[in-house]
């Protein structure tokens, strides 16, 4: 029987932690092999691998949660697997099918159900899924042989305050991807482009940075790692860009402002319409939302103050808490989002 963990469960960084298990499956000879399940937490790696010098890897990120009714649930899995596979296209790597990808992320979080943190501890199972060329060559084309691995670590919030306001600051000097580029994918690429700007922000006491479009820097991006939406004349708008990773959250926020008789609107946002909403947030798998209360551009003078009362807004408040009781197992699941592991 699995030792249970002594852990403090509330005061959980959003970090690394080992765990017992990750599954593995190899991409060889044309085929994907069978799944493997390995206890060691490091990697053999050719030092001509494809991921190391020409960037032919990606992840994924989802979450195990463990709920009320004593189940283990994880959120839309099939959805990672459709976006996995749709970088796999980007940068020209085998598809690991949808069926094989679920039955990995289900099997390595029993296999880890000891780290799977307890109901209203505030923490969750972050499930990493990621696929990397591991071929060796050094012409610039595609490898021939590949590694998808899925580890998984129990994670707190990702912004200490939990669902809260945060402060962003416009990176004009940055850009994260190019339109056309790789910023449709979930590539490490983008967040390598992204880590200087990120530094900056922080260091001036930002929660993150904001970015505008990389074509004609008027338009609204991406907020970091996550999506934008705003929230105003009872419409959820968001970007629509070529640049722009497709947010799970997102795509799950939107089908619920509908469900909440929101209008819904995909399209460009000009960086001057931010003095027009009510609410804003960003989103993503790791905090879900996280409200904003300014974003500020220093280099023309600009601060757009969203939250007047500096709290999260009443329509943002319903759509998080209406995603976590799904994600919790707490309201009816009429979209079948929900995956039960256990």
């Amino acid at each position: 029987m699995a030792k249970e963990l002594d852990l403090d469960w509330a005061n959980l960084k959003f970090g690394y932690m080992p765990t017992d298990y990750n599954v593995r499956c190899y991409f060889r000879n044309g085929e994907w092999g069978e799944i493997e399940v390995s206890s060691s937490d490091t990697i053999n790696m050719h030092m001509a691998a494809t991921c190391l010098h020409y960037g032919q890897e990606a992840f994924e990120g989802l979450k195990a949660y463990r709920c009320k009714d004593g189940h283990i649930r994880v959120f839309r899995p099939e959805e990672n697997a459709a976006r996995l596979q749709s970088t796999c296209r980007g940068i020209l790597m085998p598809e690991l099918p949808t069926e094989k990808f679920v039955e990995m992320v289900k099997k390595v979080v029993l296999l880890n159900e000891r780290f799977v943190p307890p109901y209203e501890s505030g923490a969750t199972l972050y499930v990493r899924p990621l696929l990397i060329g591991t071929s060796a060559q050094v012409g610039v084309h595609p490898a021939t042989e590949y590694l998808f691995i899925i580890f998984v670590t129990p994670v707190g919030p990702y912004f200490k305050g939990g669902f809260a306001t945060n402060n962003y600051v416009i990176a004009r000097d940055h850009d994260r991807s190019a339109p056309l580029g790789t910023g449709i994918y979930k590539v490490g690429g983008n967040y390598a482009a992204s880590l200087q700007a990120n530094k900056w922000a922080h260091d001036q006491g930002y929660a993150c940075e904001f970015y505008l479009d990389a074509k004609e820097k008027k338009y609204i991006d991406e907020c970091g790692a996550a999506n934008f939406f705003g929230i105003k004349n009872n419409t959820y708008v968001t970007p629509l860009s070529t640049s722009i990773l497709p947010s799970i959250t997102n795509k799950s926020l939107m089908q619920l402002a509908e469900d909440l008789g929101l209008k819904v609107e995909r399209r460009q946002i000009p960086e001057e319409e931010l003095e027009t909403f009510e609410e804003a947030g960003a989103c993503g798998t790791a905090a879900v939302i996280s409200p904003i209360g300014e974003i500020d551009d220093p280099e023309i003078g600009k601060k757009y103050v969203i939250a007047k009362n500096g709290k999260p807004g009443p329509v943002s408040e319903k759509l998080y808490k209406k995603l976590i009781a799904i994600q919790y197992g707490e309201e009816p699941d009429t979209h079948n989002w929900v995956t039960i592991v256990k």
